[in-house]
């Protein structure tokens, strides 16, 4: 009976939340334009700098935290309650299945966030450590019990603000002036966050994919491989020209920070679409990358896109995008690519936003001979609807019939089972590029 009383206890334990207090400093979001936000500090006790934006994002907080995309910024979640479900452990293999992490990097990204509350217990099955203490193992600050509605109203209002939080003493100082506040778009902020050196993931693939790294979310390394893919990961300024008759495809990922920083990347890039006729596919910064090297412009947006719940309205037709379709995606971007009547000569439309008919994407058209695709969206998501997702298989089918000569009708895209051979677990190789 007594065995029976502890077992039954035991259960009940393992269901209850578990506890993570908070930091009791006190702590303080300055804005730019003059606004000040006093709240409680948790995470890691120390003041920073940065760009203050915020995230429509209901679900996914690790995996926004830990997106490229977010470096230098402040991330004010708009969803009221954030760290419920706690932070998992984030390793995996790195096989034809994994790439070595579960959520979209290896640390946070972001350089502090903004919640209305943060949960002081979590709950999840997966979960190894609070928000709280992931963000102070990783240094990087937090500030809850503050209006994130009115913090949001004002962004809204008056675009993405530079801002501060200030922690502890800090917290206590006047409010900073002017001249103090740093903006993390005047560096390039692509070159922090690229890889330094080249190196293969899944390198027994069919097809062979270099992705130009300018700021890569894992799923979008994850989602090629589990199609297939052999990838070799490059950094965001090396010249491809020197080993494109290597690969079938190219690939440009997201990043952080101005595209116009990117400007040695899409002069390579343009003399790559002129002479090279494989696939290239573009999302995000890669997006813009591609835009700019076809002769567009790329502006800085009033606040930017970012959340999960983006509708965005096919204007073309290209594998499994239908046009006159409205796809509802996620989103992370301050930039965009200008609309112009009319577009360069063998480019065209192939997205925009419903709701600011910003450009959403742009391709190639059918008849410049070449196949070239880019959306500022993300179709890997993680998190958010997968609506999308299948333009990788599109992509990867292409670069599969280029590398086999054969012609796939458009209206018949090749299934994720023709595309995602089934390939023995191997581990990543680095691997030396000729310079």
């Amino acid at each position: 009976m007594l065995a029976r009383n502890l077992t039954r206890i035991a259960r009940l334990s393992r269901g209850f939340a578990t506890h993570a207090p908070s930091t009791p400093l006190p702590a303080v979001l300055h804005l730019k334009t003059g606004q000040s936000f006093a709240g409680r500090s948790f995470g890691a006790p120390r003041s920073i700098w940065g760009e203050t934006v915020f995230s429509t994002s209901i679900t996914s907080y690790t995996e926004s935290m830990t997106d490229p995309s977010y470096r230098g910024q402040i991330l004010v979640f708009t969803t009221p309650l954030i760290g419920n479900y706690g932070v998992p452990e984030n390793k995996t293999a790195v096989n034809d299945r994994d790439v070595g992490v579960v959520l979209e990097s290896e640390r946070i990204q972001c350089s502090a966030v903004v919640v209305a509350d943060v949960a002081e217990k979590y709950s999840h099955y997966t979960a190894v450590e609070s928000l709280s203490s992931w963000c102070a193992r990783n240094g990087v600050p937090g500030i809850t019990g503050v209006d994130t509605r009115a913090i949001t109203t004002l962004l809204r209002d008056q675009g993405t603000t530079l801002g501060r939080v200030a922690v502890g003493a800090d917290a206590s100082l006047p409010k900073p002036t002017a001249e103090e506040y740093w903006n993390p778009t005047t560096e390039n902020l692509v070159a922090q966050a690229s890889t330094k050196a080249p190196y293969e993931l899944n390198p027994t693939g069919d097809v062979k994919i270099a992705v130009l790294d300018f700021g890569a979310k894992a799923n979008i390394l994850r989602s090629l491989v589990r199609r297939g893919a052999a990838v070799t990961v490059l950094p965001w300024n090396f010249d491809f020209n020197k080993i494109r008759d290597q690969y079938d495809g190219l690939f440009l990922s997201n990043g952080p920070g101005d595209p116009n920083h990117c400007m040695e990347a899409a002069l390579n890039l343009r003399r790559t679409m002129q002479e090279w006729d494989k696939p290239i596919f573009g999302i995000c910064m890669g997006h813009q990358v591609i835009g700019m090297a076809a002769g567009l412009e790329a502006y800085r947006m009033t606040f930017g896109n970012r959340g999960h719940n983006q509708p965005v309205l096919a204007l073309a037709s290209s594998g499994s995008i239908k046009a006159g379709r409205v796809y509802v995606t996620s989103q992370n971007h301050q930039y965009a690519l200008k609309l112009q009547d009319p577009f360069p000569a063998g480019w065209e439309p192939f997205f925009i936003n419903c709701n600011d008919s910003s450009v959403e994407g742009i391709k190639s058209t059918p008849g410049s001979g070449k196949k070239v695709w880019g959306v500022q969206f993300h179709p890997e998501s993680a998190g958010g609807p997968l609506d999308t997702i299948e333009m990788f298989t599109d992509f990867l089918a292409e670069c599969r019939a280029h590398k086999l000569h054969i012609n796939i009708p458009r209206s018949q895209p090749m299934s994720a089972a023709q595309v995602a051979p089934s390939l023995k677990r191997e581990t990543p190789q680095r691997v030396a590029v000729a310079a």
